[in-house]
């Protein structure tokens, strides 16, 4: 079991999209890439802690590939956007990924640079070490699952949800 941290605007999207990949075993969403200690929601949606919401991808690397989770993370925001996706908008939303080893910083480099011929503008996505991770607040975790009638969830999750699942549908989980 590996883990990485992926931050592709609001947690709530990434948590549901990475949760229906196969070989991922548990997506904690949090924050990470900033200096304040045990930040709160209320300090980061101000964007000055320099945290950004990401999710924490407990992932199995026998059944999926880093390549794979990868190439989901790039296909699910726009990595060229700075500081923002959709409506959301300020350094907690940037794109972003942590990484835990060096095989992980030397991959994502990689498919960074494949990406970068799909887009005209730069890939902004920044590529770190991963310092320390703050689990978010527990109204956060499983949000999209525990608020399926929520607006943001009907208007923003809910389309890239079945646009993933129809792109990706050799990588979805299967239903039990």
């Amino acid at each position: 079991m590996e883990k990485i941290y992926f931050g592709t605007g609001c947690f709530w999207c990434s948590e549901e999209i990475f949760k229906n990949l196969r070989g991922v075993n548990s997506v904690v969403s949090g924050y990470a890439g900033g200096s304040v200690k045990n930040p709160t929601y209320d300090q980061v949606s101000t964007g000055n802690t320099g945290h950004a919401e990401v999710v924490e991808v407990l992932y199995n690397s026998s059944v999926v590939k880093l390549e794979d989770l990868l190439e989901v993370f790039f296909t699910i925001h726009d990595p060229t956007s700075l500081n923002k996706q959709g409506a959301d908008v300020g350094t907690q939303y940037r794109s972003i990924i942590l990484y835990t080893n060096a095989n992980q910083k030397i991959l994502a480099e990689k498919v960074k640079t494949e990406f970068q011929k799909c887009f005209d503008k730069p890939i902004v996505t920044e590529i770190v070490p991963l310092q320390n991770f703050y689990k978010a607040e527990e109204y956060h975790q499983n949000f999209y699952k525990n608020n399926p009638n929520y607006g943001y969830c009907q208007v923003v999750i809910n389309p890239k949800l079945e646009k993933f699942r129809k792109k990706y549908k050799d990588l979805v989980k299967q239903s039990k």
